[in-house]
């Protein structure tokens, strides 16, 4: 089962896209966002899932170059 994380910007606190993984991103993960910069994570976060519902939140937060 992918995991869809939203990639968050650290510096500014604002999301920057959505992502669909493999498997769980490590905080050490490298991967190209959808303009095809290569970022590192700075850490992931991950939430609690809503009443009822069986979806947790990933947050993947990254410092972009540019």
């Amino acid at each position: 089962m992918p995991i869809i994380a939203t990639i968050m910007n650290s510096t500014t606190g604002q999301p920057i896209q959505k992502m669909s993984f493999g498997r769980m991103p490590k905080p050490w993960a490298s991967f190209n966002l959808a303009t095809g910069e290569l970022v590192k994570a700075d850490r992931v976060d991950v939430g609690k899932p809503a009443p009822g519902k069986v979806v947790v939140p990933v947050s993947v937060w990254i410092t972009p170059k540019g």
